[in-house]
């Protein structure tokens, strides 16, 4: 039988540090999600439910992007995936009567975790101005209320149109829809936090702003370089390719400030001999200080050119452009600027260098802590130098793979949510709908953010997430949220922003991927695109959590026709009523989508065409693939000052906390903690178990605190240091973005220690 929900907040002021662990999953992981899963569905839905994850007749699991193969496990989830699942397939319920017993005065105090325990939303409400609780409110009235400050508005510019990566593509694309017709391309989404600075380089330099690999891929590669990324945590599934990989002759270099279990050993929870013992990954770990890898990627490049017959002429003859200006760069890397930038020893580099040139087919994988940097951009197009230099694009077991976070974020940027949408997109959406769709640019997260403070955006509408929780700078965030007339968030969960309000705010429940989803036109199925460019469908089983709640589609199509009124001429109630009619209208404006409601039936989906991987054929300004040559750069640290990178713990999910764990750290019941090494931190005067306010340094000179974190020694890289969002992101400044892409610079964030005052 399901647990309640806890009725007060857990105290996390004295969390308990063991030794963090050497290997990820086995016997402890099945054990935590088994329990986990207990809680919150109770023991015969917790099968019904998880057998049915990531399957081919099931549904596509709401947490991270990594793809299935052809051949699926019975259990085809991992730990962080089936504690998703629990939490939407949940039993606990969050009806008007909660809303009713709880002010929002009180709510506001309440932790992200205590939040998320509640269970489903159960009924559409709102807060209106200047009232102390959400109350019922009947989804016409809702869509009418919006519609009223839409409408209100002296611009349509002066609207945000938010979208999370579990959106599914069919809500996406109407989503998207409905807001040029409306009038505004502002679309900030997600990825504008994450990913952003992986596709700005790599439509520069490749022509497709997505990775180029697919699973066998990387079962085929005989080296993969996994750098800024922590798979045991973020995309356990990855382990068992990267076991696979091992197993087919394939070495594995890990570059991280930190070291993390999953890459040390994976304990495979698929068979005994895995559960028992399991097998090593790391051939090499880099212990890399933060925001060191661009000047790693640029050595290593010197050292390719400089040996003879290492680079593939052939192929940087035919296909590549801007090879003299790049090799000029690369010449001049300095090792000392090297060694001092990345911290590594000179012997380390040699030996990566030695695993570079043995390998005939390499993978370069990456996450956040490429992308969180001023930097970033840069970054990620040396690593396609590095790649284009031995012809590591366009052939099988070797290509550039970034690593998504959300289910579907990737496939929500294909659908068309993006602030600055290609005019080819336009003129298709224009072809296909009559409307003339804006051409100006749009705003992405921080400039939405900057609009919201400055009075300049009025509405916002969230589909799904947690904007707030997400965003950087929280106490300018939060005070920009409270500057709108209407905040509007699509859920089904609570979470921080649905506290966080406008004058007036609306929280629309809404089917989850678990939920079975029944239409006029009979059941629905939704469909995602994972991190390597596979569609495939999404089919929920479970009743849904509460007979008055609407799909993501329905949502959308009905606030479409509040708003446009009759004089629409895009079939909005079709659209409703039966999503094969959305996936028609995709296959006519989207690229790759053509016959999309015939190929979406096959087992598995189907492959989104990707030039360069498919063809060698580079989309690019110069058509063909473009070396760089930006000035290498890494972040200063000042004296007696650490570089903070924010991080998630194992207990939780983007935004979404599981739990006050972190296992494989070796943290438990806590969370306010901060990672320094051991010799950084007694240098600074802080013993193990001290407690800090960690305040970050900026230009602005604005002093932005984070009060009370337990200084935990640890083996991070010297002069860095780590811990976990969203409690972290009030030290990052809203203006403090990575060159190209804004996306916040999260993981190199300047901080001092000071003493906390009721230590």
């Amino acid at each position: 039988m399901a647990s309640k929900p806890p009725s007060g907040d857990p105290v996390q002021d004295a969390p308990q540090v063991g030794a963090p662990q050497h290997a990820a999953a086995g016997l402890p992981a099945i054990g935590h999600t088994l329990r986990v899963a207990q809680q919150q569905m109770g023991v015969a839905r917790t099968a019904r439910t998880l057998l049915k994850v990531n399957q081919k007749d099931g549904f596509d699991c709401p947490g991270c992007a990594w793809p299935e193969g052809d051949k699926r496990h019975l259990a085809e989830f991992c730990e962080n995936g089936a504690k998703a699942v629990a939490e939407e397939a949940t039993l606990r319920r969050v009806s008007p009567a909660f809303f009713a017993a709880h002010p929002l005065s009180e709510l506001e105090r309440r932790s992200g975790y205590w939040l998320g325990q509640q269970g489903r939303i159960t009924e559409p409400v709102y807060l209106p101005e200047g009232a102390e609780h959400y109350e019922a409110v009947s989804w016409e009235r809702a869509f009418a209320i919006i519609a009223e400050e839409l409408t209100g508005l002296s611009s349509p510019d002066e609207a945000l149109f938010y979208t999370s990566g579990r959106t599914s593509n069919e809500a996406a694309f109407l989503l998207q829809l409905f807001a040029r017709e409306f009038g505004t391309n502002n679309l900030p989404d997600c990825s504008n936090m994450c990913h952003e600075s992986s596709g700005s380089a790599l439509t520069e330099t490749l022509g497709v702003g997505k990775g180029s690999v697919s699973l066998e891929d990387l079962h085929q590669a005989d080296l993969i370089i996994v750098a800024g990324q922590n798979p045991g945590t973020n995309h356990p599934r990855m382990l068992s390719a990267l076991e696979l990989a091992k197993k087919s002759g394939a070495r594995i270099i890990s570059v991280n400030p930190l070291p993390e279990a999953g890459l040390g050993r994976f304990k495979n929870p698929q068979t005994p001999k895995g559960m028992l013992k399991g097998a090593a990954l790391n051939d090499l770990f880099l212990q890399i200080r933060i925001g060191g890898d661009q000047a790693l990627f640029r050595l290593l490049n010197r050292l390719v050119l400089e040996t003879e017959g290492a680079v593939d002429e052939a192929f940087v003859r035919e296909h590549t452009h801007g090879f003299e200006e790049f090799a000029a760069a690369a010449r001049a890397a300095d090792w000392d600027e090297t060694l001092a930038a990345t911290g590594l020893e000179r012997s380390e580099i040699e030996r990566a260098l030695r695993m570079v040139l043995e390998s005939e087919r390499t993978i370069v994988c990456w996450a956040m802590g490429l992308t969180q940097h001023k930097h970033s951009v840069a970054t990620i197009r040396e690593v396609v130098n590095f790649l284009l230099l031995r012809g590591n694009v366009g052939r099988p077991g070797a290509g550039v793979c970034p690593v998504r976070g959300h289910s579907n974020v990737q496939g929500d940027r294909t659908m068309g949510i993006f602030e600055r949408p290609s005019p080819a997109f336009l003129d298709a959406l224009e072809k296909e709908f009559g409307f003339a769709p804006p051409r100006h640019h749009g705003m992405d997260v921080v400039r939405s953010i900057r609009a919201l403070r400055d009075g300049e955006a009025k509405v916002f509408f969230a589909m799904g997430g947690n904007f707030v929780g997400a965003t950087p700078d929280t106490e300018v965030t939060e005070a920009a949220m409270r500057r709108a007339r209407l905040t509007v968030h699509v859920s089904t969960k609570l979470n921080r922003s649905h506290v966080v309000t406008g004058r007036r705010a609306l929280i629309l429940p809404t089917l989850g991927r678990t939920d079975k989803d029944v239409q006029r036109g009979g059941k629905q199925f939704v469909t995602v695109e994972d991190s390597m460019g596979l569609v495939h469908a999404s089919r929920g089983n479970l009743p849904p959590a509460s007979g008055r709640l609407l799909s993501e589609p329905a949502i959308v199509a009905r606030l479409a026709r509040a708003v446009l009124g009759p004089g629409s001429r895009t079939p909005w109630e079709d659209f409703e009523h039966d999503y094969a009619t959305i996936r028609d209208r995709i296959a006519r404006v989207v690229p790759g989508f053509e016959d999309f409601n015939r190929r979406i039936t096959r087992p598995g989906g189907f492959t989104l065409p990707h030039a360069p991987r498919d063809e060698r054929r580079f989309p690019t300004a110069t058509g063909k693939a473009n070396f760089t040559a930006a000035p290498v750069e890494y972040p200063e640290l000042p004296e007696g000052r650490l570089l903070l990178q924010t991080l998630r713990s194992h207990d939780q999910y983007n935004t979404t906390i599981y739990g006050l764990d972190d296992r494989y750290r070796g943290i438990r019941g806590g969370r306010r903690v901060v990672l320094v090494h051991a010799d950084d931190a007694r240098a600074l005067g802080f013993a193990d178990g001290t407690y800090v306010d960690l305040v970050s340094e900026w230009k602005d000179g604005v002093e932005r605190r984070a009060p009370g974190f337990r200084v935990v020694h640890y083996p991070t890289a010297r002069g860095c240091a780590a811990a976990y969002y969203p409690e972290t992101n009030v030290l990052v400044p809203l203006d403090a973005t990575a060159d190209t892409s804004n996306t916040p610079a999260s993981k190199s964030v300047v901080v001092r220690l000071e003493q906390s005052p009721s230590a």
